[in-house]
């Protein structure tokens, strides 16, 4: 019997009728709205899935109404919308055990297999679907496996990148934010931004955007930097003299690199002789960081480091040496030993706790003290660290802090040049009392206790003199600290610290 077109479309919208229909379409639109309340938060756009497959559910009846004179199309219709409400009832619960109860107790599933797992449920739906609508089962897999073969030798090249994404979800040889290198070449180092079906994306120290295939990632031999510990290390070469001794260089090195930018505490630095070398003896300098996109910085400050300690030490960092002809120039304008002594005399004259001393002292105390430079960030003593030593700024800048017990780090001062510091630990060998860091880079002249032990030794009443003047220094030091609540010593006992540490 004929059946017209107006029938037919009035058959194909009973189908919402239908009590299977209508039971799939309740049970869907619950499934979908228990996972999108029991999701966790950051997860709940997940359910963009089964909620597009329940609005694509109407899709069939467009279909139908397009062949209104054919007798199969309300039952075409009923199936394929029943495949796509099954499809997303089955996401549904898919999602529910896997991110609303999975993830809840153990790591997120990475979305790659998240991808799968859906791509599962809709093949599933398919194959239910089309079992209930009569397709015979060796049909429908023969012909599958035809198509199947035909597309897996077209896509070879994109399935393999797929699975090997997979391999690389499953093993987690890296997670997004960590420091790689993909190959050989050291410039290919990058940090993980995305990992997709295909490839892999990285963004390289020179900021390029580089884009790997998940399939050669999978055959290179990966380097981690970030895993398993956060930190890496960095490894510096320098080459010092053979006349000096390998323990005061490695010595040397390991205080210069003490709290450099970016060098971390824990796991400590070390210092090993490496090699011998034409220049001179070289020295492995191992550091750590979690600075990895910082680590040309890192290694760049702590040359500087290196090289101003190897400048106050004395250390000449050797150079290769070679038989050249050159073209003699005017020399440069080096400054005398005897300008050098009148600058100090100079400075040491305007320190008032010295005012007690004769100019021949003085002169003396300029002659037989150097001066040493500290680098910006550099510091110059620490607190509670062992001294006998003043220091006199001749150039630069330095800060004052003081840290007391329970109590926030509290800055005294800004000292500039003609200001000096440490003469508590220079007078009486008291452990310094505060920190001292070079805010610029710092010329200081040192002035240690053989050179006042002799002046001291030559003429002893001047303790009195010298315990006064340090006496008045430590009041305005206390005013300096509003948090200060010690006492300060009795004059007298300052005298008698002074000829003790003299061996007066």
């Amino acid at each position: 019997m004929e059946v017209s077109g107006p029938s037919t479309i009035i058959n194909t919208l009973s189908i919402w009728g239908n009590a299977d229909v209508g039971r799939e379409l309740v049970v869907a639109i619950v499934a979908l709205a228990f996972f999108f309340f029991s999701a966790p938060r950051g997860r709940r756009w997940l359910s963009w899935g089964p909620a597009t497959l329940l609005f694509l559910a109407p899709l069939p009846l467009a279909v139908a109404w397009l062949f209104p004179d054919s007798l199969d199309a309300p039952r075409t219709a009923a199936f394929g919308i029943r495949f796509f409400l099954m499809a997303s009832l089955l996401q549904s619960v898919l999602l529910i055990i896997a991110v609303s109860g999975w993830e809840r107790i153990s790591r997120p599933i990475p979305k790659i297999f998240l991808d799968v797992l859906r791509l599962l449920t809709i093949a599933a739906a398919l194959i239910a679907i089309l079992f209930e609508a009569g397709v015979r089962a060796e049909n429908l897999f023969t012909g599958s496996a035809v198509l199947t073969a035909v597309l897996g030798f077209a896509l070879k090249d994109t399935l393999g990148n797929v699975f090997a994404g997979l391999a690389i979800h499953a093993e987690h040889p890296f997670e997004l934010g960590d420091w790689i290198q993909y190959d050989t070449n050291p410039a290919h180092i990058g940090k993980v931004v995305e990992i997709n079906w295909r490839a892999t994306k990285v963004i390289t120290l020179d900021e390029a955007y580089v884009i790997i295939p998940n399939g050669q990632l999978a055959q290179a031999s990966i380097r981690n930097f970030t895993k398993p510990e956060p930190w890496s290390r960095r490894s510096l070469y320098v080459v010092a003299p053979y006349d000096v001794s390998p323990q005061r260089v490695q010595q040397t090195i390991i205080d210069a690199v003490r709290g450099s930018f970016g060098v971390l505490e824990h796991p400590a630095p070390s210092v090993v002789t490496n090699d011998f070398k034409e220049r001179g003896v070289e020295y492995w300098v191992r550091l750590f960081t979690t600075d990895f996109d910082k680590r040309d910085r890192v290694d760049g400050m702590a040359r500087d480091r290196i090289w101003y300690a190897f400048a106050r030490q004395g250390i000449e960092i050797p150079v290769a040496t070679q038989q050249i002809r050159i073209t003699q120039l005017p020399p440069p304008v080096i400054e005398s030993e005897e300008t050098a002594v009148e600058r100090r005399v100079t400075s040491l004259q305007r320190i008032g706790m010295l005012g007690p001393l004769t100019s021949e002292q003085i002169g003396r105390l300029a002659e037989e003290n150097v001066e040493r430079v500290y680098a910006a960030g550099e510091p110059v003593i620490r607190q509670g660290a062992p001294g006998d030593s003043l220091f006199v700024i001749m150039s630069g800048l330095v800060e004052v802090t003081v840290v007391q017990e329970g109590r926030p780090s509290v800055r005294l001062a800004t000292l500039e040049a003609g200001d000096y510091f440490g003469e508590m630990s220079l007078m009486t060998g008291a452990p310094r009392s505060a920190t001292v860091a070079a805010l610029v880079e710092t010329r200081l002249l040192e002035v240690g206790k053989e050179s006042f032990r002799r002046i001291l030794a030559a003429q002893p009443n001047l303790v009195e003199q010298l315990g006064a003047a340090l006496q008045a220094r430590q009041n305005e030091r206390a005013q300096a600290m509003a948090s200060a609540d010690r006492s300060l010593p009795e004059s007298q006992d300052m005298f008698q610290r002074i000829r003790e540490f003299f061996s007066m």
